[in-house]
């Protein structure tokens, strides 16, 4: 993975902990208490927070980590064991495969697309993308760009069409293509649920009617810098479709980098891939164990 692109986007954190140990040497009650306020402030959901902090205490308490370097090393497992989610972490690679991407506007959707449409023309996928977010303005222009640019076909309408035709179109032509992958984009109308639920659903039973073979995923995408705004938009997309997994953009020195953990506890979802810039090369592939170990800069 390409983590070492950005200096340890989770260091900060390491960092204050870090501190922290230095001014309270011994693990007790009040490093705890403030290893508490750390977490919290570093974008790490308050139960989730709750369950690392008592599961220190305890072993703390039963003489299990006796000094701070024991404690670092634990909060390491701990973490890891959150965000590993095994099988799930990996995108299908049984093809055809069906990706459909979600997420508000400025999140970089569309630069995640491309991003993931490059990796896996790269690794000799054929890929086909389609722009089904017709609710957006120049939506479907800006995935156009880029399909010429990584000489990938689009299937598009007009702007303000039926998503569901576009993706009828799309399908049909990734059939007769022999595409591998297809992208397709939809629009994120948190504003409105209701719409973006009968969207969502007219879209799932197009591709169940004409491509039941395919697999499927679906990938939210979320910015990083977000924090808790990131983490309420996962509980809503959650709320109107199943999610299999998160792209997350922005992952660099402005984030800091909790979230991860928050999406991985609360919501039980894998972190598929991580943004780590702006070129179609820089998305990486989500590791557990890196990111873990890269709490303290490791």
């Amino acid at each position: 993975m390409a983590y070492e692109k950005k200096k340890s986007f989770f260091g900060r954190i390491g960092e204050r902990i870090e501190d922290l140990f230095i001014a309270r040497p011994t693990p007790d009650e009040d490093m705890l208490d403030e290893l508490e306020e750390i977490l919290v402030t570093s974008d790490i959901g308050v139960e989730t927070t709750e369950k690392i902090i008592d599961e220190l205490r305890n072993k703390i308490r039963s003489n299990y980590l006796w000094s701070n370097e024991s404690v670092r090393d634990e909060i390491k497992n701990i973490v890891y064991r959150m965000v590993d989610k095994g099988e799930r972490l990996a995108l299908s690679e049984d093809y055809p495969l069906i990706i459909l991407v979600i997420g508000v506007n400025g999140v970089g959707k569309t630069t995640s697309i491309a991003k993931l449409a490059y990796k896996l023309k790269n690794e000799g996928k054929s890929v086909i993308l389609v722009a089904a977010d017709t609710f957006r303005a120049a939506a479907a222009q800006q995935l156009s760009v880029w399909g010429e640019r990584l000489g990938v076909p689009v299937i598009k309408h007009g702007e303000g069409a039926d998503p569901s035709a576009v993706i009828f179109d799309g399908l049909s032509a990734a059939k007769a293509r022999g595409s591998q992958a297809i992208i397709v984009d939809t629009a994120g109308r948190l504003q409105n649920k209701k719409n973006l639920m009968n969207e969502l659903s007219k879209m799932y039973r197009v591709i169940e009617r004409e491509y039941p073979e395919a697999s499927k995923e679906v990938l939210l995408v979320l910015d990083a810098t977000t924090g808790k705004n990131a983490i309420s938009q996962a509980k809503e997309f959650g709320d109107v479709t199943d999610l299999t997994g998160i792209i997350l953009t922005k992952l660099d020195g402005s984030a800091k980098g909790g979230i991860v953990i928050t999406l991985a506890d609360d919501f039980d979802l894998p972190v598929k891939f991580i943004g780590l810039g702006e070129k179609e090369a820089d998305l990486a592939v989500f590791d557990p164990k890196e990111f873990s170990d890269s709490i303290f800069g490791e």
